[in-house]
């Protein structure tokens, strides 16, 4: 391969890491993973032992056999066919109360921090628009003192009429 096609390639690429999307993606799903191990301590150390004050701390254990008899047979196989209830609603569990915790801990904070930035840039854009608008208004009005100053003394400055001083 060539010099020149070995730099384009190179450089090439480096443009593409470079991008601003795969460097923020890249730096997503390293804070993702480093957040993952947060919100399963809180599952794991407060949320799990709650629910299994209430009741049971492992639903693994639930199944129901759909074909008996269920259970191990002398031959070491799985006998008869089991429905593993248990494994899904723990399952089902474990996302709610993921989902609810980067909700209440992350999500719902930041669009509140969110949405009190934008009022304060609302705000700030109101006043200067404000202060535009009364500008505006200002300079209308000595636009318009100066016309009438120059028909006043297009007036006065006819034949036959008095001219002011001003």
């Amino acid at each position: 391969m060539s010099e020149k096609k070995k730099e384009s390639v190179l450089a090439g690429f480096k443009a593409f890491l470079m991008r601003g999307n795969v460097v923020d993606l890249a730096v997503a799903v390293v804070i993702g993973a480093a957040f993952t191990n947060i919100v399963n301590a809180v599952v794991k150390g407060l949320i799990s032992p709650v629910i299994g004050a209430v009741g049971t701390q492992s639903l693994d254990g639930y199944k129901s056999c759909l074909k008996s008899p269920c259970g191990i047979g002398t031959n070491g196989q799985p006998t008869g066919v089991e429905i593993l209830w248990g494994s899904v609603l723990n399952a089902t569990l474990t996302f709610v109360i993921t989902a609810a915790v980067v909700y209440f801990l992350m999500v719902l904070p930041m669009a509140k921090y969110l949405a009190r930035q934008e009022a304060r840039r609302k705000a700030r854009e109101g006043v200067q628009e404000t202060m535009e608008i009364t500008e505006l208004e200002v300079l209308k009005e000595i636009r318009d003192t100066l016309v009438a100053q120059r028909t006043n003394g297009a007036r006065s400055a006819a034949p036959g009429g008095s001219r002011d001083a001003f």
